[in-house]
């Protein structure tokens, strides 16, 4: 055991040299074993590769370029939101990358599980099948829902799940941090999902960022939407497609990026939105006092100058209640 550990010690360190030498990424060598990708993920043989056979592109041409090709097929991917209220946005995200991978896959008999806790669907509520099939496309015959008590009783169903070959992606959703679920927990995962050659989606709501092995996470949070263009303009007070604010937290190229994306419900794909609409069009609620202004942009009086020493201030800085002395 010891010798085998030592040995893949030092085919790593191997791998990571000549990735420095080739100006590469390690995932990216071909396995001397068997001249087979490592781990699915994207290889080089000759200077020839097929990013479709490893990636599941996204659709929006910047955001695949930041991750390398898109998001790994064969791998576990993290999609975190911040808070509770972001959990329809994080698994709306996560239904869109779902609906691209079936429209790739192309086979009606393909299943979507999707796993939580009792917990997370009590306070986010269940996956609405009849708005899956219209949203994005997913068939209410094809999404299968298992609730469990705990976390570690979600983690057993989704590794389980992950073997079956009519299951064509598998949706796990957690609230919080739970201890369980750690760097060990999620390499388990990862493996099945590598061995099976299917995606799991790991749903972090209204947790924090920490280390697991999975090769990307996304950042995600509800962005506003904008209003329903027409022949004759933007239509006031209507409302356009739902949009996600994605961040990148992690990923194998390890670029930093931050993208605005919309789902279209007819195309059912998704897109970057243009930079002339980056701005909220929501009027803030009624009854609702206005935000402090920042700090520096205001003043409340406008500073006096330096007084020289022994000075008196002028006349009219006196109170005005002041009395005059008495006289005799």
């Amino acid at each position: 055991m010891a010798t085998s550990a030592v040995a893949r010690d030092v085919v790593f360190a191997l791998r990571q040299k000549i990735a420095k030498i080739e100006g590469t990424l390690a995932e990216r060598l071909v396995s001397p074993a068997d001249g087979q990708p490592v781990a699915g993920l994207l290889v080089r043989r000759n200077g020839q590769a097929s990013a479709r056979d490893f990636f599941l592109p996204t659709g929006v041409e910047r955001l695949d370029e930041v991750l390398g090709g898109g998001l790994p097929k064969a791998a576990l991917t993290e999609i975190h939101g911040s808070e509770t209220r972001n959990a329809g946005a994080a698994a709306g995200l996560a239904l869109s990358l779902v609906s691209g991978m079936l429209k790739q896959r192309s086979r009606s008999s393909d299943l979507v599980l999707w796993v939580g806790t009792t917990e997370m669907f009590r306070e986010a509520g269940l996956p609405y099948a009849p708005g899956l099939a219209s949203f994005f496309g997913i068939p209410a015959e094809s999404l299968l829902l298992a609730e469990a008590p705990k976390a570690a009783d979600v983690l057993w169903i989704a590794e389980e799940a992950a073997r079956i070959e009519e299951i064509a992606a598998v949706v796990v959703e957690l609230r919080g941090n739970p201890r369980i679920v750690d760097l060990t927990a999620t390499r388990r995962l990862h493996r099945r999902a590598q061995d099976s050659g299917r995606p799991v989606l790991l749903l972090r709501q209204s947790a924090e960022p920490e280390p697991t092995a999975a090769p990307v996470r996304l950042v995600v949070s509800p962005a506003p939407a904008t209003l329903r263009q027409t022949l004759l303009g933007p239509l006031a007070g209507s409302i356009a497609a739902p949009a996600f604010a994605v961040e990148i937290g992690k990923s194998r190229t390890a670029l930093p990026g931050s993208f605005i994306l919309e789902w279209n419900l007819d195309a059912r794909t998704l897109a970057e939105r243009s930079p002339e609409n980056r701005i909220a069009v929501v009027s803030p609620s009624r009854g609702r006092t206005h935000p402090p202004a920042q700090a520096g942009a205001v003043l409340a009086f406008k500073p006096a100058a330096v007084e020289a020493a022994g000075d008196q201030p002028p006349r009219e800085q006196h109170p005005a209640h002041r009395r005059p002395r008495r006289t005799g």
